[in-house]
Formats: structure tokens, C-alpha cells, sequence
């Protein structure tokens, strides 16, 4: 009685013409209306504003009639009349029968119930195939590249600091190195060169302008006149320089990750059959060869250390048989020493003699 009486007072002023919000609701296995509309949406109604009063049949015969008559494909030429028509259909078959209607109903905010009833696994889509060997090729390029800018950026540091120590005449103790010192006597010979070809063409004037010019400025003045000329030509030499040694040199193709990677086996067998014989050699008590002191000592001192060491100081340490542990700390000792300036090096002798002495 009191679903008669709504309906005789329902007053439905609903505009096919202007519907075309037809809601959503998760069915993606078109259980209802499908994975893009929501039924009661499709037929004009609001689920959200039901509050206590849900649509009746009748009304829900009425909205279908009037929404069915202006979507039917013989009468509207929009593109979408047909599937919209099959969907008004399906909306009203779902919403008129009360089985199906509960159940659409109490799925629609409990997915969970859905998917133990029609299957968890709708989420889920396989991407498309992709080509291993293109992602072998890509991945390959990345490495290279990354490889090629590691390698370019370690010979860069050395190039850099061997120019800076150069230009600024770096002793020992400020870590300036025999090549430091080497690259700034060339830089220094090929500077009076061109200033001896220039000087031929001054004037006398200029000379003598020049005197009265250099005689104004200071030694530490001099210096740095001297260091900002030779700048350019100390970084020059220093950047032509291909190979420091030590793995420090200017990538090649040779630094390739496929040669590494088809030459690692060799070098790995190489090195293990190494191993093996000097077991075999300590097993039996027999003297260390020439081949294994080089070896050990390299290994104690360091890969890049030994590289950089002339034939002398490599037979010099091999004497000391670094491979000791006493005798390697001596020899760091010594380096460090070597690092400190004249007056640190005087407080360091002073020190240790009070330490023999107490």
C-alpha cells in the first residue's frame, strides 16, 4: 500500500535528452552492466541519494520505457545508440529482479564478495611480450656507458691533480710527485723556448721596460706570474697523456664490458692455477721463486702503487719482502715520513728519540 501511494506521488521530472552521466561500479567481468557503468546510473537514478527510499519497480519500468525509446538504434543516430540501448536493457533486467538487485546492492561497496564469488583474479593483465634481445641490447648499452664515464672520470682525476700539482710546485709533503715535477721542468723548457723565439723580434725599449716592470714585483709576485704562464702549457701535457698506468687511462674499446666479461675466464684460470702452485710450492717447503715475490709484493703494497713504481723501486721492495707484516708497516711508516715537511719531519726524529730514550 505504501509503495502505491510513493508512486502515485513520485512526480519524475527526469531529461533523457541531457543524460549522459551514466556512473561506475566495479564489474569486470560484466557480471551486472559492466566494468564502466553502474545500472542505477545508466536509468537516471542516484544510488547515493536513496537514503531509505529505493526506486520501485514502476518507476524503474517508467525510466527504463523513456530512456529505451530515445536510445534505440532506429531511432538515434548517435554512434553509441546500440551498445547504450543493450546496456538500458541490461540495467533494467538486473534492477527488476530482486535477486540479482540485493546482490548488486550489497557488491557494490564489497569487493571482497565479489571476488569470491566471481574470481580475484580480473585485477590482473599480462603487459605485452617484450623482446629479450632488445633488452639485452639496451641493457648492455647502459652498462657500457656507465663503464666508458667511470673509467673517463678516474683518468680525468689523475690528469688533474698531476696538472695541479705541476702548476704549483707541489714538494713531497704536499703529495707533488716525481712526474709532478717532471711535467713542470718540460713546461718550464718549452716556455723559454717560445720566449727566446719571441725575444728576437722586442725592441730594446721593451726590454728595458720590462726590467724596470719585473724589478717592482716580489718573488711570491714572480711565482705566480710563473705558475698562471705555465698553466696552460703544464695542462696540456697533462691531458695529452693517455695511459698513467694502474688501469688510470683514457677509456678505449678495450674497456668494453663484453671483452671483460669473454676474457674474465681466462684471467680467472690464470690466477687460479697461480694459487694452486704456490700452495703447492709452501707445502713443500721449497724458497720463494722471483715470480711469487713479485706477486706478493704487489699484493701488499697495492695494484696501483706497484703500476706506478719505477723497475728500482720495485726491486727495492721485493728485497724488503713486504709481504711481512713488520716490514710492510715500516715501509708505510717511511712513506708517510717522506709526506711530512722539513720542520715535521725534525719533530717527528725529536719525538721518536725521546721515546727511545724514556
Amino acid at each position: 500500500m505504501n509503495n502505491r501511494k510513493l508512486a502515485r506521488e513520485y512526480k519524475d521530472d527526469f531529461d533523457v535528452k541531457s543524460h549522459f552521466d551514466w556512473g561506475t561500479y566495479y564489474d569486470p567481468k560484466s557480471i551486472f552492466c559492466g566494468p564502466k557503468y553502474d545500472c542505477y546510473g545508466i536509468l537516471g537514478f542516484d544510488y547515493e541519494s536513496f537514503n531509505n527510499e529505493k526506486p520501485t519497480q514502476k518507476q524503474i519500468t517508467k525510466r527504463y520505457r523513456a530512456i529505451s525509446r530515445h536510445w534505440h538504434p532506429d531511432k538515434s543516430k548517435h554512434k553509441d545508440a546500440k551498445e547504450r540501448f543493450v546496456k538500458i536493457a541490461r540495467a533494467y533486467e538486473v534492477l527488476t529482479k530482486d535477486e540479482s538487485r540485493k546482490e548488486y546492492d550489497m557488491m557494490r561497496y564489497n569487493q571482497e564478495a565479489y571476488y569470491k564469488k566471481y574470481g580475484s583474479n580480473v585485477m590482473f593483465t599480462f603487459a605485452p611480450k617484450t623482446d629479450t634481445l632488445l633488452v639485452i641490447i639496451f641493457v648492455l648499452l647502459f652498462v657500457n656507458g656507465f663503464v666508458y664515464f667511470a673509467q673517463y672520470n678516474k683518468w680525468h682525476k689523475v690528469c688533474s691533480r698531476l696538472a695541479k700539482a705541476a702548476i704549483e710546485d707541489w714538494n713531497p709533503s704536499q703529495g707533488g710527485t716525481y712526474e709532478s715535477k717532471e711535467l713542470r721542468d718540460h713546461a718550464i723548457q718549452l716556455m723559454e723556448a717560445t720566449i727566446k723565439d719571441k725575444s728576437e723580434d722586442t725592441t730594446t725599449t721593451s726590454t728595458k721596460d720590462s726590467k724596470k716592470k719585473s724589478s717592482k714585483t716580489t718573488t711570491k709576485e714572480k711565482k705566480e706570474k710563473l705558475n698562471d704562464d705555465l698553466r696552460p702549457i703544464i695542462e696540456k701535457l697533462a691531458y695529452d697523456i693517455v695511459d698513467f698506468g694502474a688501469g688510470f687511462h683514457k677509456p678505449t674499446w678495450k674497456d668494453l664490458v663484453v671483452l671483460k666479461l669473454a676474457i674474465f675466464p681466462y684471467h680467472f684460470a690464470i690466477g687460479s692455477v697461480w694459487q694452486i702452485q704456490y700452495w703447492i710450492n709452501r707445502l713443500q717447503k721449497k724458497p720463494f721463486s722471483e715470480n711469487e715475490k713479485s706477486v706478493l709484493t704487489q699484493r701488499s703494497v697495492g695494484h696501483i702503487i706497484w703500476e706506478f713504481a719505477t723497475e728500482e723501486e720495485k726491486t727495492t721492495m721485493v728485497k724488503r719482502e713486504l709481504w711481512n707484516l713488520k716490514n710492510l708497516k715500516e715501509w708505510n711508516d717511511e712513506r708517510e715520513f717522506q709526506k711530512l715537511s722539513k720542520k715535521e719531519q725534525k719533530q717527528y726524529k725529536e719525538m721518536m728519540k725521546r721515546e727511545k730514550q724514556n
